[in-house]
């Protein structure tokens, strides 16, 4: 489970850079942010679903 956790926050962490990347060159309404967003969203509520799990 540990290994994991760890290989989904560098998941995280990369889609929070894609998506930081991205919101700033377009707006925070353009369908490729919102589509990063909702994929990061997505990540960070399998990581808490995994951490309450333990």
């Amino acid at each position: 489970m540990h290994c994991q956790l760890s290989r989904l926050a560098r998941e995280i962490e990369t889609s929070r850079r894609e998506m930081v990347q991205l919101a700033s060159k377009a707006s925070l309404t353009d369908r490729n942010v919102i589509e990063a967003s909702t994929k990061l969203d997505s990540l960070l509520n399998t990581y808490h679903l995994m951490i309450n799990q333990k």
